[in-house]
């Protein structure tokens, strides 16, 4: 966990960063400072279309993760370019979001720093999380559960 400024960046991405990316941001950020790593981790969180650039996370995803005790309130942004440059790693939330970061990359050394959040999942069996943002309440409780478990595991595998 080496970084020029001593910090290694995360980025947690999707579609429209208003759902799962923020969710999964706000999360690692938690259990980061839970750890006491805040020194040494930063996290952020982006989409790959900016038709949401600049509004709040979907409330729903708000509610839902306030209600677990996580405040969710990155505004949302598209990647840019410098997100490349700037993250140690670049954590996609679908296969979608997988393959539209490998196309944005502007090297292959930066293809390098892109992972699959369900990758860090042991528990549930699933490849990708899914979008919540049609799913009702449920599908965001579900997101969450996998998010938590996640991003456990992604810390675990940073220290």
């Amino acid at each position: 966990m080496e970084t020029l400024n001593n910090k290694y960046k995360v980025l947690f991405v999707c579609l429209g960063n208003i759902c799962r990316s923020p969710a999964a941001h706000a999360i690692f950020e938690h259990y980061v400072r839970e750890a006491g790593l805040q020194d040494r981790i930063k996290a952020d969180s982006a989409g790959t279309y900016g038709g949401h650039a600049g509004e709040q996370p979907d409330r729903r995803m708000r509610t839902a993760a306030l209600y677990r005790g996580f405040a969710v309130t990155h505004i949302s942004r598209k990647v840019k370019a410098m997100d490349f440059l700037d993250c140690d790693l670049i954590v996609a939330m679908d296969d979608q979001n997988y393959e539209d970061l490998m196309h944005l990359a502007p090297s292959v050394e930066a293809t390098h720093k892109i992972v699959r959040m369900a990758d860090y999942l042991t528990t549930h069996k699933i490849s990708y999380i899914p979008d919540p943002y049609y799913m009702g309440a449920e599908g965001f409780s579900h997101v969450l559960d996998l998010l938590e478990e996640a991003c456990q595991n992604l810390l675990e595998s940073l220290k």
